[in-house]
């Protein structure tokens, strides 16, 4: 085997593999079927963060586990609206929900 001949590893932004995916429609279609869930999610972290609460802190703020917390911010959680309300209150936030014309 020779060692010169190793193959190096071709590594791709994020950006330009999305851009990728996005070219299938069934792909796309699916992308944009669950942006809404992940907009929740992104503004959720981004509001713990800002707040420099940890999950931890923020799930005893809220009388609920970490792991609660960690499901919702990977998505692996579909949460109650009665939940959302507890979150923002414990980030000492507002809850908003708006539907928009398309």
């Amino acid at each position: 085997m020779n060692k010169n001949k190793v193959k190096k590893a071709r590594f791709v932004s994020w950006e330009s593999h999305r851009r990728k995916l996005m070219k299938d429609p069934a792909v796309a279609k699916a992308y944009r079927n669950l942006q809404p869930e992940w907009e929740i999610i992104r503004k959720i972290t981004e509001a713990r963060i800002k707040k420099g609460i940890t999950q931890k802190k923020l799930a005893e703020k809220m009388k609920t586990r970490q792991a609660a917390i960690s499901r919702l911010e990977t998505g692996n959680a579909n949460p109650s609206l009665q939940f959302l309300k507890r979150l923002a209150q414990a980030l000492d936030s507002r809850l908003e929900i708006r539907l928009l014309p398309r």
